[in-house]
């Protein structure tokens, strides 16, 4: 295949590749509205849970440092 691609002239090569783009393209498979929902909402309690744990993590080696220091 590779060598396929280096015999066509410049607009084929890039013919081929807009062919390869296009078939990828056809092997997406986009979520409905309620997956995507529910991934939405999945996304933003995790990124709210570790904001948090890093919260606590920082105030308690801040406190702990104040010993130290």
């Amino acid at each position: 295949m590779a060598d396929e691609a280096k015999k066509l002239s410049l607009f084929g090569r890039i013919g081929h590749f807009f062919d390869g783009v296009k078939a990828e393209y056809s092997k997406i498979i986009f979520p409905n509205q309620e997956e995507l929902r529910k991934q939405s909402v999945a996304v933003v309690i995790t990124s709210l849970f570790i904001g948090l744990l890093i919260f606590l993590l920082d105030f308690i080696m801040k406190y702990l440092l104040g010993f130290v220091l």
